[in-house]
């Protein structure tokens, strides 16, 4: 029976072993698992990215105005322009003008607004004054309508006229007639005078 005597030692090997083993294994069990949170834990800030809320800002402005370009210029059409843009970008997308062009009778720094028509008259086309409506209406447009043609207006001296086209500088096109209220000088009475002469 001595030389069985070694045997009954290997079992508690064999168990310490395979103890060592599962020991083993869940410590790189235990790793993965804490590796996966801490991957999980880093990557949740990128997927809750706060969103702008919708309520809370207005929307940029486009950046572009329509602009409607007739008369003397070499491409009549319509032309999209930034927001900024003064009546002379407005004919230089329009090719510029042609050579019979009337510049006296249109502003060319004015700044202009969306949606707003352009017109470049012809020099001598209607033979009168610059400034004047078309051939079948011989109302003064107060929108094209230069210092000489406003002078033509009931009551409507240099000093009106010239507040007339400073006012149509700063503020943009009229809208009506009535518009001419927000001129310094012009009352009630006076634009009841002026009215049947002019249009926009």
């Amino acid at each position: 029976m001595t030389p069985q005597d070694p045997v009954p030692p290997a079992a508690p090997r064999r168990l310490r072993l395979s103890i060592g083993a599962a020991v083993v294994l869940a410590l790189v069990v235990l790793s993965a698992a804490v590796g996966l949170g801490i991957l999980r834990g880093q990557a949740a800030p990128a997927e809750s990215v706060p969103l702008v809320d919708a309520g809370t800002t207005s929307p940029a402005p486009s950046g572009e105005l329509y602009v409607h370009v007739l008369g003397a210029v070499e491409s009549p059409g319509l032309y999209v322009l930034d927001l900024d843009a003064r009546l002379v970008d407005a004919i230089a997308a329009a090719g510029g003008t042609t050579p019979d062009a009337d510049l006296a009778a249109v502003n060319l720094a004015r700044v202009l607004t969306d949606g707003e028509q352009i017109v470049v008259p012809v020099v001598g086309a209607r033979g009168e004054s610059p400034g004047a409506a078309a051939p079948s209406d011989d109302r003064v447009d107060l929108n094209t309508a230069d210092q000489a043609a406003l002078e033509t207006l009931p009551r409507i001296g240099p000093a009106l006229a010239e507040r007339i086209i400073a006012w149509r500088d700063e503020n943009g096109r009229f809208q009506s007639v009535d518009d001419l209220l927000a001129v310094p000088g012009i009352g009630e009475k006076l634009l009841e005078g002026i009215r049947d002469g002019a249009r926009v």
